[in-house]
């Protein structure tokens, strides 16, 4: 069984064939290029650059797995959460496919094909249910009690800004570059002084698993816009110092949560899934304390596979045909 999974919710455009449970090929067209002259993504300019690329991407796609689309056998589609305009692009082109061939058509949750994520080259029993999930990415950061591989419940979520858009923000404010997460995490990986924690660490004194990171977003304006007032500008220093502040608080925000969660509900298994899962500080963290507490450990075996893919979308297609959900 042949299966095409497209992924196009947001700013990069990806299309993988899956060979039943095994990933023969995938392509990304990325549009970092574009959005960094507007530090932001912009979601008409990402639609339409989802549009230029998508018949490319599908070709080179179906070359590179040595497959014709009359080969094809499923089709699936990231259809929500995500950029509206981005989302209909990918959509139309799959179900527009699936009705020409005359194929069926799996619409994919976005979220949960993060978690999913975490089964690209493992066996399914490779992560131990219950677990708790967290998920944290661009446009939404949630806890998840992952009872069964398709039994989830939603046990926090973010009140306000994800730790993804406010990884963003924080290097908007200092005139830096997108995506912000990984650049944010290189220039904290050049600091050499010690943690003062100078930002607050936003609801970690109250019994919630819920978070919020727009106290800390505006924490860092503030220090922003203080340290230019004294200095007339950002040192290199200071701009590796807030990034290592700012990363460090979210990071200790965001283990806090997900391992609280899972004393609260005596659950020996953590799972990391989203883009920021591929941040070095973060996974690293996550892992230790897992192995201080004596907790199974999983996140994604690539960080390709962190990032908004294609091969996330057709591996919960694929369990998903395969448990008849």
């Amino acid at each position: 069984m042949y299966l095409l999974a497209f992924e196009t919710s947001c700013d990069d455009t990806s299309i993988a064939i899956f060979r039943d449970r095994e990933l023969v090929a995938m392509k990304t067209r990325s549009q970092i290029r574009e959005h960094n002259e507007t530090k932001w993504v912009v979601p008409e300019v990402a639609a339409r650059l989802h549009a230029n690329n998508i018949f490319g991407v599908l070709e080179e796609v179906l070359n590179e797995a040595k497959v014709i689309l009359k080969e094809i056998d499923i089709i699936a589609c990231t259809e929500f959460p995500g950029l509206m305009p981005s989302l209909l692009v990918g959509m139309s082109v799959a179900k527009t496919l699936a009705k020409t061939l005359e194929k069926p058509y799996i619409a994919i949750d976005h979220i949960e094909a993060h978690m999913f994520a975490n089964f690209i080259w493992r066996d399914s029993d490779d992560i131990l249910f219950p677990s708790v999930c967290l998920t944290v990415s661009w446009g939404h950061n949630e806890l998840y009690l992952w009872k069964s591989m398709f039994e989830r419940e939603k046990i926090g979520e973010t009140l306000d800004d994800s730790a993804g858009e406010a990884f963003d923000k924080v290097a908007k404010m200092m005139g830096l570059g997108y995506p912000g997460g990984p650049i944010i995490g290189k220039l904290a990986s050049e600091y050499t002084g010690e943690f003062r924690s100078i930002f607050p660490k936003v609801l970690l004194d109250r019994e919630t698993h819920d978070f919020s990171f727009s106290g800390l977003k505006s924490a860092v304006k503030r220090e922003v816009d203080k340290r230019i007032e004294k200095n007339g500008s950002l040192s290199k220093d200071d701009i590796r110092e807030i990034a290592f502040e700012f990363e460090q608080t979210v990071v200790n925000i965001l283990s806090y949560k997900l391992f609280h969660a899972a004393k609260t509900y005596n659950i020996s298994s953590v799972v990391l899934a989203g883009w920021v899962s591929a941040n070095d500080r973060l996974r690293e963290t996550i892992e230790q304390q897992a192995k201080e507490r004596n907790y199974r450990f999983t996140a994604p075996i690539s960080k390709v596979y962190s990032q908004d893919n294609a091969a996330m979308v057709g591996i919960l297609a694929y369990y998903r045909l395969r448990w008849d959900i």
